[in-house]
Parts: C-alpha cells; sequence; structure tokens
C-alpha cells in the first residue's frame, strides 16, 4: 500500500479519464463508457493498494489485477503508461499493429497485463487460479478481479465464485462493475442481474455495496478487505454510472464502444479537467 491521500487519488483518476479519451480518440476505436465507470477503482488499486513494482512487471510476489472485461482495458493501459510500465507515449498507440496497447489486455504483449483478456466470463476463473496457486505456494499476494454487470449473464462467473468458496480463498477480492448497461441495453432489459450482493453472499464471498465513483468509499473497502483473512472470498458490488465524467456520455448506452468526433473529444477533455479545479 502506498502513502497518497483521498485528493491526491482523485486527481489521478481525472487524469487517467483524460488520458482514456485520448487514447481512444486518436484511435478512433474504444470503449469509454466502462473504462470511465471503472476508472476510480482502477486508480485506487494501481496507486494506492496494489503491490507492485513497475521496474520487475512480473515479480513474484506481485498483488494480481485481472480486468475481465477486457474491453475497458484503456483504464488498464492508462494506469500501466502512468506509472511507467511503458513509456507514456505509447498512449498514442492503442489499437496499433504491434502495439503493447491492443483492443483487449495481451500479456505477451504489454508488461503488467497478469492475463489476457477479453472473453467475457473467462477472467474471473483466471484470477481463481491465481489465487489457489498463492495458497499452495504460500505467498502473501492478493488477486483482484474486475468482472463487468452484464458480464455475469456468463454461467462461467458463478463456476469460479463456486470454486473461490470452496477453496476459501480470502485473498481474492472480485469487484462487480454495476453501471447497469450493456452493449446494446440495460442489464435489467437483455437479462436482469438480481441483486449482486445477495447473490455472492449466497455463494459463501464476503460482501459489500459501495458508491463506485467516491474514492472515500473506495478506499475506505480496500482498507477493510485488506485484513480480512477469515476463509471467505471478498465480493465489492461498484454502483457506477457508464461514461462517468462525461455529461453526453453518462448513462448512454451508445457510448458502450463509441470514438468521440473532434467537437466532442474538446467538449469531454473541457468537462473532464474542470472536474478537478
Amino acid at each position: 500500500m502506498k502513502n497518497i491521500s483521498i485528493e491526491e487519488l482523485k486527481q489521478k483518476a481525472a487524469e487517467l479519464r483524460q488520458t482514456v479519451l485520448t487514447m481512444i480518440y486518436e484511435a478512433q476505436s474504444g470503449h469509454p463508457g466502462g473504462s470511465f465507470s471503472a476508472a476510480d477503482v482502477v486508480t485506487a488499486l494501481y496507486f494506492k493498494e496494489m503491490n507492485i513494482d513497475p521496474k520487475n512487471p512480473r515479480w513474484e510476489d506481485r498483488d494480481r489485477f485481472v480486468l475481465s472485461k477486457g474491453h475497458a482495458c484503456p483504464a488498464q493501459y492508462a494506469a500501466l503508461a502512468m506509472l511507467g510500465y511503458v513509456p507514456y507515449e505509447t498512449i498514442h498507440k492503442l489499437r496499433e499493429y504491434g502495439s503493447p496497447f491492443q483492443g483487449h489486455p495481451d500479456m505477451k504483449k504489454c508488461p503488467g497485463i497478469d492475463i489476457s483478456t477479453g472473453s467475457l466470463g473467462q477472467g474471473l476463473s483466471c484470477g481463481v487460479g491465481m489465487a489457489i496457486a498463492g495458497k499452495i505456494d504460500e505467498k502473501n499476494y492478493r488477486v483482484f478481479v474486475m468482472v463487468g454487470d452484464g458480464e455475469c449473464n456468463e454461467g462461467q462467473i458463478w463456476e469460479a465464485v463456486q470454486t473461490a468458496a470452496k477453496y476459501k480463498l480470502d485473498n481474492l477480492v472480485v469487484f462487480v462493475d454495476n453501471n447497469g448497461l450493456q452493449l446494446d441495453g440495460t442489464t435489467d432489459e437483455i437479462m436482469p442481474t438480481q441483486d449482486f450482493e445477495d447473490k455472492f453472499r449466497a455463494f459463501g464471498f464476503e460482501t459489500q455495496r459501495i458508491d463506485g465513483h467516491s474514492m472515500e468509499q473506495i478506499v475506505s473497502v480496500l482498507d477493510f478487505v485488506r485484513g480480512q483473512k477469515n476463509g471467505k472470498p471478498k465480493c465489492i458490488v461498484l454502483d457506477t454510472v457508464k461514461g462517468k465524467g462525461v455529461s453526453f456520455m453518462e448513462n448512454k448506452c451508445n457510448w458502450h464502444g463509441v470514438a468521440p468526433n473532434d467537437e466532442e473529444y474538446e467538449q469531454a477533455m473541457k468537462e473532464l479537467r474542470a472536474s478537478v479545479q
């Protein structure tokens, strides 16, 4: 854990969103909505909570992060660039041939990516495997996994959840990015998710629900789960807003996977810069 204030984390989150916006705008491709809804937790994990070393990305004792909703990778890429895992100029090469920043996270191309993701439903299984390995090897690292609410339509998610409870993986923390929207509609319209907090609890997880854009609540819940070695995996349900931080993107399904034009980019950047003044 790093010594950084709440206000500094808020500033980092704003910088991260601006970086994400620039990456997607310049590439004219990517997923701003889910990247922005995940941005605050990604910021807290990378800049405060996780025990990691940008100079040694494959350090055996590092904490792991699995972005199971891999299409939101611009948020993760922005954090990696800001921390120096890759040169910051790499942000200008999103989705380019040969770039470490591909359309979904690729552990073979990008330092700091712990597992390649993108096929929805699979990342949590990978995270469970990492957590089991940590237990077997008697390592103290933790595994943080972010899944999307729409992604939880996948049955493999719940197979992984059952496995995590069976093996008492208290070194596993699952974040559900509960923004209520999928590619082409609301989660309730497409496949009602019901109450994630109750569902994960019923599967044997210790669960909490917070405002996924309140840095105070995010830091508080991370402080809490850090000391919970009680044989239970953890689930934090994040109530978030798709497109958070840009007024015309917020809660809009059509901003799931669309890049802004020149005018939209300028307006969005203006709003993101104003958010930290």
